[in-house]
């Protein structure tokens, strides 16, 4: 069974038939955390995107007090906060499960069998789009776009990637992570819980072993640079006077 939406929050999102009474009190960490992120910009409301991602890392989605805790310390009127939180597909508005699993269904995921992944682990995990299954585990999610068509078809687990996927390949990512695993992604760091990952993006380290390793661009990445560089083709200079002809003249001269 699916958590299923609920009655509007009054601050533009939605919340979970339920899951009012049951989201987590931000603690007054939280609040320190909050200041300690507007201690970083010179201008209170650029803090904003990072202190939406922390109150998200400790509710699961940004919730009505989470966006009542960002006003109150920016300076800014909750419509203003709420306009921000429903803009970026990124901050949920109902509570999202320890994996958000991401299938891109764009034109080129999509043609090369990223529908057919989306319709198994909706079939295997009883949801649908934006949906989260009924132990908080795990919430599904169409995507529009990835960023990674040289890995088509790509899905993502709290946006660490997954490459080139089957319906087969997927159906055993989400059969792992509902065991308790944390499989390791095609690329990039090693993966995180939804809480973390929006912790990270708040601008808090991650300590965990490998939480920030990265190794060297795949081969179909690298495809291009090689058949320029074997084609001896050259991108083209910047226009004289340009900033960029002066750093690249800056460059040469290092």
């Amino acid at each position: 069974m699916a958590t299923h939406t609920g009655p509007g929050d009054g601050t533009g999102g939605d919340v979970a038939s339920g899951d009012r009474a049951s989201t987590v009190a931000l603690s007054e960490q939280t609040r320190l955390r909050a200041r300690e992120i507007v201690a970083r910009y010179p201008r209170p409301r650029s803090a904003l995107l990072p202190m939406l991602h922390l109150v998200q890392a400790e509710q699961g989605y940004v919730s009505p007090q989470g966006i009542a805790l960002c006003a109150e310390e920016l300076g800014l009127t909750m419509a203003e906060v709420g306009a921000v939180a429903t803009f970026y597909t990124m901050y949920k508005r109902r509570p999202t499960g320890d994996w958000l699993i991401s299938v891109c269904t764009n034109t080129v995921c999509g043609f090369l069998g990223g529908d057919a992944i989306f319709e198994a682990l909706s079939e295997h995990l009883s949801v649908r789009h934006d949906e989260t299954t009924a132990d908080g585990t795990i919430t599904l999610e169409h995507a529009e776009c990835l960023a990674a068509c040289d890995y088509a078809p790509v899905v993502t687990v709290n946006y660490e990637f997954f490459d080139q996927q089957t319906a087969e390949t997927a159906l055993r990512l989400a059969r792992d992570l509902q065991g308790g695993q944390r499989p390791s992604p095609s690329r990039g760091a090693a993966l995180c819980t939804f809480a973390e990952m929006s912790r990270q993006l708040a601008g808090f380290a991650d300590d965990r072993d490998g939480a920030v390793a990265a190794g060297p661009a795949g081969e179909p990445t690298l495809v291009g640079a090689r058949l320029a560089e074997r084609r001896r083709e050259t991108a083209p200079p910047y226009p004289d006077g340009s900033p960029g002809a002066a750093a690249a003249d800056q460059r040469k001269g290092d």
